[in-house]
């Protein structure tokens, strides 16, 4: 019997995030306990469940960890948890070394905050997507809730759900845009799986999880996307289901992608984070440093309008602190490889740019 320490988290079925971490931790065969999403602290039965630290923002997963002091502290931000594992349990890696490891966390990163606009801007813009997960956001976790009572909150988690929109950038005016970039994207990964099994070699990364994720919701859970991708990349509607549960894959040595000679299969991804993810992160970023609320920038040709985030500014710090940690040599390969497929501004430090 294992006597490793069981991870615990809460989280909700239909969160992307949860799923990635989920599916993580399962390839990763770490044990771990799920709990019900514990946000609204009055439902919970002290029978079955106890008090949790909040976080500072509450999202989904929670990560509930021991702090230096020896107390419980909850942590949501997917991408230091992922790392943290690393740290504290050994083998099967999801983060591979030098310079692919760089190449992992800025796809890790697109798909953690760009992709999840369309995952956004499908469920909340069409029809049948709204009306799917209006029912089942409520329900998750409260499955034995008064009808009448999950059909109101169905109604007011659309109604709040559709409103936010705007703020992550889904408009009319920017609809063709996400919808663009989705449907390039399903294209390039389905080129990508046919040469090799995962995002980066033939074992899975922390990129392939965060991708995973996302595609859980726009493959396998919202209509309208899910159609799409069932048309134009079924291959990639195959490979979001079989990563749920990597558990019984074997990695072996040697799985990780030589990228002195095959750097070409992942250029296409790398392209296309730089067409549309280096724009927005920098204008994003630009935006904070100089306490506006909102910004507007040129994306793949058309105008793109939104709130600034500051925790998007951090991203394009962390990526840029990320490609500052490698050697000399790693370095100069990414400036190259960055420089061919249009990411290069990624790579300049704050005070350069």
């Amino acid at each position: 019997m294992s006597t490793e320490q069981v991870v615990e988290l809460s989280g909700v079925p239909g969160s992307p995030y949860t799923r990635k971490m989920l599916a993580l931790l399962r390839y990763r065969r770490i044990p771990y306990r799920l709990y019900p999403n514990t946000r609204y602290q009055a439902d919970i039965d002290p029978l079955r469940e106890k008090q949790r630290p909040k976080p500072k923002v509450h999202l989904l997963p929670t990560f509930y960890f021991e702090d230096d002091a020896g107390l419980e502290a909850a942590l949501c931000d997917s991408t230091p948890i992922t790392r943290k594992l690393e740290l504290d349990h050994q083998g099967r890696e999801v983060i591979p070394p030098s310079a692919l490891g760089f190449l992992n966390y800025l796809i890790e990163d697109y798909a953690d905050e760009w992709l999840t606009k369309a995952m956004f801007h499908y469920r909340w813009s069409y029809p049948a997507d709204i009306a799917k997960a209006g029912q089942m956001l409520p329900r998750w976790n409260n499955t034995d809730g008064d009808e009448a009572l999950l059909n109101a909150k169905a109604a007011s988690t659309s109604e709040l759900q559709i409103s936010r929109l705007k703020y992550v950038g889904s408009t009319p005016e920017t609809k063709q845009t996400i919808e663009n970039s989705f449907k390039r994207l399903i294209t390039i990964l389905d080129s990508l799986l046919k040469q090799q099994p995962f995002v980066l070699g033939k074992r899975p990364s922390s990129a392939d999880f965060a991708l995973y994720g996302q595609f859980t919701a726009l493959a396998l859970f919202d209509p309208t996307p899910s159609g799409i991708v069932l048309e134009k990349a079924p291959r990639l509607y195959a490979w979001t289901e079989t990563l749920e549960d990597l558990s019984g894959y074997e990695p072996l040595n040697g799985d990780w992608l030589d990228l002195s000679k095959d750097s070409s299969r992942i250029e296409p991804l790398l392209t296309e984070i730089g067409r549309i993810y280096e724009p927005y992160l920098i204008a994003n970023a630009a935006a904070v440093s100089q306490g506006q609320q909102q910004f507007e920038c040129m994306l793949d040709g058309a105008l793109w309008q939104q709130n600034s985030f500051s925790y998007q500014a951090k991203c394009l710090q962390w990526i840029r602190e990320e490609f500052a940690a490698l050697d000399e040599k790693d370095q100069s390969f990414i400036q190259a490889l960055a420089k061919q497929t249009g990411f290069a501004q990624l790579l300049v430090a704050k005070q350069d740019h």
